[in-house]
């Protein structure tokens, strides 16, 4: 099939590679010029696992093609992908200016029928909006052309996106009535061919689902992080206690580690996106304030730690930090607990010595150079003269660290753990101080 997607980010730039990947012809549009050239040349923007050779290859085979030209790429698709941003607004609502232009975009370039599906993350009711705009503009261009605006949200895991895209649990497809049920099933027939997968709906129905998802993998984060702070003022050790509430298959071991918040682009945002749609229909969600509530205040852990030990006043202090991306296996540093923490010791006074295996441009991005802000090579070299190490990330490389190295390269040996990567009674026998999260008490 020949398909257009929108948008060469996160979402748009797996999925237009996965589905070059398995045989369809891909244009993949984009505003900005210098990263459809990037791309165009196989330098990728973003670090996610096994997508580079996948572009790089799906490129030279003449199936994948980045592009500035909208007008090309939508003669292009009979099905056209929107896949662009939906950033939160001052209020915490979905910004959708980028994804109605699009179809705006997609109508005025339209020159036969076609199949329109909303792949980002929208408000329930985006897909009236869509279509409102689309028909209205062929109105205006006084053409006839048939189109069907379906909801078909994402759900890959930063980190894991390929092997999600490539791999779907499921298909969600919001659709007005089966008059695209056979062009979808089409298209995603090489990822169906197991068993069935795709779950047609309504196309609010579709929308919601995708917050409802998101929403719910915070939930139990936040419930997790809520009982590890009962935890520590009962003196029990929510290790423990995840292990055995995650034993019940109700319960599952997914999402139940307890940690310093959780971050990235999209938790927060459906988060505060639900919460945004609840209100303006006059419903309080009263469960989505306490998650949201809950992960702010959790980010706040790990400063509230270091002060704890430190007192209040860090001048001259300066901290090893592992892990600045908000999970491992990706660069993206948004909403990232280790920024909290950062910008509160900076606040105090310290002097940050960071490393992450992939996050560091994105860190020096966001920051610039400062005079408190070294980014080094190495997890080792972080630890040189440092007062302490903090652990945001739970990156593989960090989970089996040479402890002696750590105490002779400390001023002191102390670990703040915001991800429980180590046994507290392994470190106290180490003669290392070790702060987790939900362990009981410090343990010295």
């Amino acid at each position: 099939m020949k398909v257009t997607v929108f948008g060469s980010g996160y979402v748009g730039l797996v999925q237009a590679a996965v589905l070059a990947e398995v045989g369809h012809a891909v244009v993949c549009v984009d505003v900005n010029e210098q990263r459809v050239e990037a791309l165009n040349q196989g330098v990728i923007p973003i670090y996610e696992p096994g997508l580079t050779p996948i572009v790089q290859n799906n490129c030279l085979a003449g199936r994948l093609q980045f592009t500035t030209d909208a007008q090309f790429a939508v003669e292009h698709g009979e099905v056209q992908f929107i896949a662009v941003g939906t950033p939160s607004d001052t209020n915490g609502a979905a910004d959708l200016q980028y994804v109605l232009t699009v179809a705006k975009t997609i109508a005025e370039y339209m020159t036969a029928d076609t199949v329109v599906i909303d792949k980002s993350t929208v408000p329930v009711g985006t897909a009236d909006k869509v279509r409102d705009i689309i028909a209205a503009t062929l109105a205006k261009r006084q053409v006839s052309h048939q189109f069907d605006v379906v909801s078909n949200p994402e759900f890959l895991k930063e980190g894991a996106a390929v092997a999600d895209c490539m791999r779907p649990d499921r298909i969600i497809v919001g659709s007005y009535d089966a008059r695209p049920h056979d062009i979808i099933r089409e298209l995603y027939e090489p990822f169906n061919r197991i068993h069935e997968k795709i779950i047609f709906m309504d196309v609010r129905s579709a929308e919601l689902t995708k917050y409802a998802a998101n929403c719910m993998l915070a939930t139990k984060i936040s419930f997790m992080n809520e009982m590890a702070n009962l935890a520590e003022l009962l003196g029990a050790d929510i290790e423990s206690v995840r292990k055995g509430i995650g034993s019940d298959p109700r319960i599952g071991y997914h999402f139940i580690y307890p940690g310093c918040g959780y971050g990235g682009s999209c938790f927060p945002k459906d988060v505060r996106a639900l919460i945004s749609t609840a209100e303006t229909e006059g419903y309080k969600p009263e469960m989505l304030y306490a998650v949201e509530n809950v992960n702010q205040r959790q980010k706040q852990k790990l400063p509230s730690l270091v002060k704890q030990h430190f007192g209040a006043d860090l001048s001259g202090k300066v901290f090893a930090v592992w892990g600045l991306s908000f999970k491992p296996k990706t660069d993206d540093i948004r909403e990232a607990s280790s920024r909290v923490l950062i910008e509160q010791l900076w606040a105090a006074g310290a002097i940050i010595q960071a490393y992450d295996p992939e996050a560091m441009e994105e860190m020096q991005r966001a920051y610039g150079v400062r005079d408190d802000l070294n980014l080094v090579g190495t997890k080792e070299a972080a630890l040189k003269a440092a007062d302490a190490l903090i652990i945001c990330t739970e990156w593989q490389p960090f989970k089996a660290p040479d402890f002696d190295l750590i105490k002779s390269q400390l001023k002191q040996p102390v670990i703040f753990d915001g991800r429980n990567l180590f046994e507290p009674e392994r470190m106290q026998r180490r003669g290392i101080t070790y702060y987790g999260i939900g362990r009981g008490e410090s343990v010295k």
